[in-house]
């Protein structure tokens, strides 16, 4: 073959939009004859990328072209997409087919498994580093048998890593054995015997047309070699991207490699995360010299001042060398073009970045790009931009475990995992795709009664104990359940197989994986596998069973969530058409060829752009020095160019947010050397503001206190005594649960609160007085058979029942010691009611005790502390006091009597005992016991004439120091007047009090 004399190398430096001026050249250069791009082939990095130089070819041609083939170098088929240039090849050189990727990690985490004890979900997740780690060898073509000797070489390491060598190298020596059996090699090394077999070919019989190798950074051994040879072809070329051919000579000596030390024969540390350090790898790995580089000559009609590039190249300067900014020129460092904008929060930098973006429309033909790392940040910037209609073209797409189909998966595999807990089955129940179309709104109507009657503490688990709750129907909520379990009795056929398998005592990773299919086909219909991301989940699921006997062994029901997340958020759904034709998000690898008009560089923080080096659990820094495998901090140089190269964009907003979602944050590295060298970007004078402004309201009108006055026709005439004290402190909630009759729901899968303890603890004791006859030896055994019960939540079986029991003991003790001074129960429970004040005042005791001489004692259990003796002394707490009034009217049916003593049993801590007795009356109260519940009755009457027979308004937190509970705060609006009661604002007028 004929050889050039000198490589043909190119360099499109970072002011040029590299894939238009890529195209812009080729097309002056060989498109002068019509078939002569056509005869052209171009090797490219990767799928996108060839997206992207096409598009640039038609955005250049202007008419019809025929394009040149263009081809990844990292397409796994790279042997059909060059076409004939392979062939024919030699038998001997014939390249076995790659092993499935979803494969090769299933046999890769049943050796992780044989290698120690780990759960399946642990052992995939182990095994995903592994692959990584092995890929990185077989890229580097490292032989693995070199384990053994760096090992021995450094016997120094620490146990945990000599370990992970010697476990590691045990599966390397298993592993070609495994892919030998199946006639299969691994993906990365078939890229690298068919990039040797096609320099090898090329070497010795050129190609008939032109070959160009554009935008290929990697310095992988194999494809430097390639592109080596391309540099050499007589009709070829290699075009780089941003290579800072006008670097200082010292600089580029300092970023590396090193030749190792003379004497200590250690190797000087590279300086890898520059953004030029790949770049001069590649150059060593071809043999071209830098000076053997020449800047393309051809502009991409998008292009900055070409000043920009210079003051890119300075500001990313060696560390070392950065004091050199002094000497500086103005002109040197100046980036005109380039704005910053930095935010309070992630929120606001999203709202500021979609109005940019949305400016940039109203220049016809302008086109804008995002380019972020940050995928929260994208999303929050695609949803602010709908709010205009905009769908922006989001290249990066979304992880398949965040759509509708991967979530639908999930919930199946959480629900069954959970034993159809609340939560989880009520998530899997309403889930968008489950019965989609016309059944649809009956199912949901269903599922909406489902989660009425599931509200509260936990029901037993698995689907026969959701059916026993439900059947349940003597408490308050018996008619809701009833109506609940009749719907539910036609849906837990439809999720019993899962039930069943995942109830298996030795489930199967495949039988696990086809149950979630058939029950996801049979709840939606098939609806879950249309559309793209419907069939990617099919494609991911078929691969997934066929490799799952090979895969990893006891896969157990819990494990299945954490194993399907992982494998549904390594595929990406990117949607196929239908976004808006001139706003574009890209990651930094879509974003590393093209420009737009307007670059917006967003998420500008320290772990996030750069990201912060992922650690290797496989290989100890030292051990991949040693190895020669790309240190850990390589992937920051590369994220350093690919901003170098964005920044070289016509117009560039940078963008920070001051904080995360959980504290402050640290400005990125690249941000602080652009304001370090520049002595401060200009800011961006007013995307902010219209960021703060939008959505700002033009007037701030908070509710005022509210204070409803219903007709007195309309008000309630009855009440119980536990609701006078909301009466009295918040008329409002009052109003709002008894004439309005709104109350909260209790929350799905609750632990359990303090009322619901409370109740429990009544059920108890009213059982022991009614059934046992208050017998003290019977009352621990009947708690006992309480918390054995299916009723008993867990949480207080395992945190409460033993501080119960103590507490049971002492009313034991109590009531034995009673009945032995003549005091018996007389009552349990007892419900009684009387007319007073115009009204029917009702009420539950606990308890009502006959003294030795007669009288009544009212006892009131409770779990917590007693009431406070202030809130009795001011009116409040009156419980006690009103149902003695009632017994004293003779309002209970079981028992008469005057009451002469009040009681609270609390079975909290005091004196460092579970249990004592308190009362309301005596001590600091000042009460007399004669007299309580005649004050009991003046305090109830006047609330009454006030509220319920009279006109008072029934005003919020009218004293909101005894209306501690929260149930109607939103209702109320609480947050915009409490507190501004007396300002201009809680008064309506539309207009803030001074300073605010």
């Amino acid at each position: 073959m004929t050889v050039a004399q000198r490589p043909s190398v190119y360099t499109i430096s970072p002011h040029r939009a590299f894939a238009d001026a890529l195209a812009a050249g080729l097309i002056a250069r060989y498109g002068k004859d019509k078939m002569g791009l056509a005869r052209g082939l171009i090797l490219v990095p990767n799928n996108r990328a060839a997206r992207a130089i096409t598009d640039a070819f038609v955005r250049r041609s202007g008419g019809g072209l025929l394009l040149p083939r263009l081809v990844p170098v990292g397409d796994p088929e790279l042997d059909e997409r060059i076409g004939g240039a392979l062939e024919p090849m030699g038998e001997g050189e014939s390249v076995p087919p790659a092993i499935d990727p979803v494969e090769r990690l299933m046999l890769l985490a049943r050796l992780v498994q044989d290698q120690g004890e780990a759960d399946a979900a642990e052992a995939l997740r182990v095994a995903q580093d592994l692959a990584r780690t092995l890929d990185q060898l077989l890229i580097e073509e490292i032989d693995p048998a070199r384990l053994r000797d760096v090992a021995a070489e450094l016997p120094d390491l620490s146990l945990h890593w000599l370990k992970s060598l010697d476990r590691l190298g045990v599966i390397l020596s298993e592993w070609p054995r495994l892919l030998k059996e199946r006639g299969r090699i691994d993906l990365a090394e078939r890229r690298n015997r068919l990039l040797g077999a096609l320099a090898r070919r090329w070497r010795a019989n050129p190609p008939g047309g032109f070959v160009v190798a554009a935008g290929i950074t990697t310095a992988a051994p194999a494809v430097a070699e390639l592109l080596g040879v391309v540099a050499r072809l007589p009709e070829a070329m290699v075009v780089l991207p941003a290579l800072d051919v006008a670097m200082e000579e010292p600089e580029w000596r300092a970023l590396g490699p090193h030749e190792p030390d003379p004497v200590s024969g250690r190797r000087p540390r590279s300086i890898e995360t520059h953004p030029q350090f790949h770049l001069k790898l590649l150059l060593d790995r071809m043999s071209v010299g830098r000076d053997e580089v020449e800047r393309w000559r051809w502009g991409g009609g998008r292009d900055a001042p070409a000043v920009r590039t210079r003051a890119i190249a300075n500001a990313m300067k060696p560390a070392r060398f950065t004091g050199l900014w002094q000497e500086l020129r103005p002109a040197e460092r100046r980036l005109t073009g380039v704005r910053a904008l930095e935010l309070a929060d992630p929120a606001e930098e999203a709202q500021a970045i979609a109005i940019a973006l949305r400016e940039a429309l109203e220049e016809p033909g302008r086109t804008a790009a995002l380019v972020t790392p940050d995928r929260s940040l994208a999303r929050r910037v695609s949803a602010h931009l709908k709010r205009w209609g905009i769908e922006a073209d989001d290249s990066a797409g979304r992880p398949l475990s965040e759509t509708p189909a991967g979530t639908l998966l999930l919930a199946l595999a959480g629900a069954a995992a959970e034993k159809f807990a609340p939560v989880a089955l009520l998530a899997l129940l309403k889930h968008p795709l489950v019965m989609k179309g016309d059944a649809r709104l009956a199912w949901l109507e269903g599922a909406r009664v489902l989660d009425l009657a599931l509200r509260g503490p936990r029901p037993p688990a698995g689907l026969e104990g959701v059916a026993a709750f439900l059947a349940d129907t003597g408490g308050r909520d018996g008619a809701l359940r009833k109506q609940a379990g009749y719907w539910w009795s036609s849906v837990a056929p439809l999720l019993a197989p899962l039930e069943r398998e995942f109830g298996s005592d030795r489930p199967t990773l495949a039988g696990l994986l086809a149950t979630i299919r058939e029950a996801a086909s049979r709840l939606t219909a098939d609806h879950v596998w249309a559309g793209p991301a419907g069939r990617a989940a099919a494609d991911l699921f078929a691969s997934l069973e066929q490799a799952a006997a090979a895969g990893p062994v006891r896969p157990t029901a819990a494990s299945l969530p954490s194993i399907l997340e992982q494998m549904l958020a390594g595929v990406a759904i990117r949607p196929p058409y239908g976004q808006h034709p001139r706003i574009f998000i890209w990651g930094l690898l879509e974003a590393r060829l093209q420009h737009a008009d307007l670059m917006i560089l967003a998420g500008l923080n320290e772990g996030n752009w750069p990201a912060l080096p992922t650690p290797d659990p496989w290989l100890a820094p030292r051990v991949r020095s040693e190895l020669g495998l790309p240190g850990l901090e390589r992937r920051i140089g590369l994220a350093a160019h690919d901003f170098a190269t964005a920044l070289g964009g016509r117009q560039v907003l940078v963008t920070r947010a001051r904080r995360d979602g959980r504290a402050p944050a640290v400005a990125s590295r690249f941000w602080l050397r652009l304001e370090a060298m520049t002595g401060g970007l200009t800011r961006s004078p007013y995307h902010r503001r219209w960021a703060q402004a939008l959505d700002r309201p033009a007037g701030y009108r908070p509710a005022v206190q509210p204070a409803p006055v219903p007709d007195v026709a309309l008000r309630p005439r009855t009440i119980s005594v536990t609701e006078v004290d909301r009466l009295k402190a918040d008329p409002f909630a009052f109003y709002a649960r008894k004439m309005l009759r709104v109350s909260a729901l209790d929350v799905i899968d609750a632990d359990p609160s303090p009322a619901w303890r409370g109740s429990a603890v009544h059920s108890v004791l009213e059982a022991w007085m009614k059934e046992d006859d208050c017998d003290p030896a019977k009352l621990r055994p009947r708690a006992e058979a309480f918390f054995a019960g299916a009723d008993a939540h867990p949480l207080m079986r395992a945190l409460w029942q033993p501080r119960l029991l103590e507490a049971i003991d002492w009313i034991a003790e109590e009531v034995a010691a009673n009945k032995e001074a003549g005091r018996l129960p007389a009552a349990a429970e007892a419900w009684g009611e009387i007319d007073i004040a115009g009204v029917k005042l009702g009420g539950k005791a606990d308890r009502i005790d006959r003294a030795a001489d007669g009288s009544l004692v009212i006892v009131d259990y409770k779990t917590g502390m007693p009431p406070a003796n202030k809130a009795v002394a001011q009116g409040y707490s009156m419980q006690l006091g009103l149902l003695g009034l009632i017994a004293r009217e003779g309002g209970f049916k079981e028992v008469e009597g005057i009451p002469a003593a009040f009681e609270y049993w609390s079975l909290a801590k005091k004196a460092g005992k579970l249990g004592h007795v308190a009362s309301p009356v005596g001590g600091r109260t000042g009460l007399d016991a004669g007299d309580f519940t005649n004050v009991a009755a003046g305090h109830f009457v006047a609330a009454a004439n006030a509220w319920l027979t009279g006109a008072a308004p029934f005003t919020a937190k009218l004293h909101p120091e005894y209306a501690p509970y929260g149930d109607y705060d939103q209702l109320m609006r609480l947050d915009e007047w409490y507190g501004r009661e007396s300002s201009p604002a809680s008064r309506g007028d539309g207009q803030l009090p001074p300073g605010e």
